[in-house]
């Protein structure tokens, strides 16, 4: 494995953020477009999110939600309704001041995410308790201007879901709050082969205007944290802003509790941190837009492209397959779909036909076998399953690997100057204390996760009494 395979690709462990920008352009994922930070983005990396997408809307669905579109502008003054709220997006928020030569009345927000847009509508379709929970989702696209920015990553505008509920009580909401977390947690395990910490945000990271955050943390391959999704319980905040009350089965007026939830498009950019390597993408068989790449070897020769397009007709019962009949040489076409990540390679030339047989290659380790055409449907199902789980276990293995404990904040600042990594360490909950950790080191609190267990008394930084075992890394 230590071939140069693709020499336009950056070597991972010479300079990760180079070989993450090749990826994606050679792998024919995006382009650049013309506003800086803004991607476009193609095809092939349009066909990964449509497959996210499909499989987390019918999740969405299944639980009881509805599809839903709220506008694109938000005036305002509806955005000055919840102090934390804009004060939290303020940064960010791009602004529209004229249409056409005319300047407006009332600048628009172009939307960072839809809170006050869908409080307002509440507020308009809720009255009795009868009306809940209402469950809401959009899938739109958001703006924020960001000065540093990645495609998938990190980009003006991007692509998500966002839901939106309401619910009488704080304990429905908590529990939507959670169970949401679960389908995003699902999502990235079973589908992207990403493994993921669940855990709930501290004060300080938790989203603007929220009661609580809770958040699925994933472990790149260069040892930096990625926060994957996020789940909020907005508690009644939102709804005192809006005015979104009801009245209960005792004829009192309440306020609704309302959460929140988000998946982006930067998800793509986990899969490609997590599973790539030097020769390119590597995509899980799950989500891949194709599982199976057919090259025909010696297509000149009679008989040769027939039988390769009988076999791909043959395959499409089982797997999404695709061929190249092209005339690029047969190494030109391995190169190419390794650097594209595609999980089974099937090639097929005259030899082969006449022995019965086809030659498999996975992406994944580079293994080449010799498969018999008999039962080959049934052997495609079974290595593509292998290919997936192969995939998380090897991902899950190198986030345990680079998984570490401190005890005391030498310890804690002596593996972040000579390692990568999450760190388990106690905290006492006490801000001051988080925010000298990032002064100090640049790593900041990812989560305090669902399973927590004490893994020592003490804060790791101040030495008081601990509160909470906390996953601190750098992070994207």
């Amino acid at each position: 494995m230590g071939k140069q395979f693709v020499k336009e690709i950056t070597s991972m462990n010479e300079d990760f953020p180079q070989w993450y920008t090749d990826v994606v352009k050679k792998a024919d994922l995006v382009d650049y477009s013309s506003v800086r930070g803004s991607m476009i983005i193609r095809p092939y990396g349009y066909a990964l999110w449509e497959n996210i997408k499909s499989a987390l809307d019918q999740k969405i669905k299944e639980t009881g939600h509805e599809n839903v579109y709220m506008p694109l502008f938000i005036p305002e003054s509806l955005l000055q309704k919840e102090k934390d709220h804009i004060e939290g997006f303020a940064p960010e928020v791009a602004w529209v001041t004229h249409g056409g030569e005319d300047e407006l009345a009332e600048r628009l927000c172009v939307r960072p995410t839809s809170e006050v847009l869908f409080g307002e509508h509440y507020k308009n379709i809720i009255h009795s308790y009868r009306d809940l929970p209402k469950l809401y989702n959009q899938w739109s696209n958001v703006v924020r201007w960001e000065k540093t920015t990645r495609p998938f990553l990190r980009t003006l505008e991007f692509l998500w879901q966002e839901g939106h509920t309401c619910h009488a009580t704080d304990e429905e909401a908590l529990e939507e709050t959670v169970k949401m977390l679960e389908v995003y947690a699902d999502i990235c395990e079973n589908l992207l082969a990403i493994p993921v910490v669940k855990g709930k945000k501290t004060e300080k990271e938790k989203f603007a205007g929220a009661k609580l955050t809770y958040t699925i943390e994933s472990l790149m391959h260069d040892g930096k944290a990625l926060q994957s999704g996020t789940s909020h319980h907005l508690g009644d905040g939102f709804a005192k802003a809006f005015g979104i009350q009801f009245t209960d089965q005792d004829g009192k007026e309440q306020y609704v509790q309302q959460t929140s939830w988000g998946f982006t498009t930067r998800i793509i950019g986990a899969m490609i941190m997590v599973h790539g390597d030097d020769r390119g993408l590597v995509i899980p068989p799950k989500v891949a837009p194709k599982q199976v790449m057919i090259v025909p070897i010696a297509q000149h020769k009679g008989g040769v492209l027939d039988f390769a397009y009988d076999l791909k007709e043959k395959l499409s019962k089982v797997a999404r397959v695709d061929i190249d009949a092209s005339d690029k040489k047969p190494g030109w076409k391995f190169n190419e779909y390794e650097m594209k990540g595609v999980p089974i390679r099937l090639e097929v030339g005259p030899k082969d036909i006449e022995k019965g047989q086809v030659v498999l290659a996975r992406r994944d380790t580079g293994e080449k076998m010799v498969t018999p055409l008999e039962n080959l449907e049934e052997t495609i199902v079974q290595l593509l399953e292998k290919v997936q789980t192969s995939l998380y276990n090897k991902a899950k293995e190198h986030r345990n690997e680079h998984t570490y404990e401190a005890y005391t904040y030498e310890e804690f600042k002596q593996i972040f100057n000579e390692k990568q990594g999450f760190v388990k360490a106690m905290w006492c909950g006490n801000q001051a204390c988080e925010e000298k950790i990032k002064e100090d080191t640049s790593v900041t609190s990812r989560c305090m996760p669902f399973d927590e267990t004490a893994i020592a008394k003490a804060c790791v930084c101040c030495k008081e009494e601990a509160q909470h075992l906390v996953y601190w890394a750098k992070a994207y």
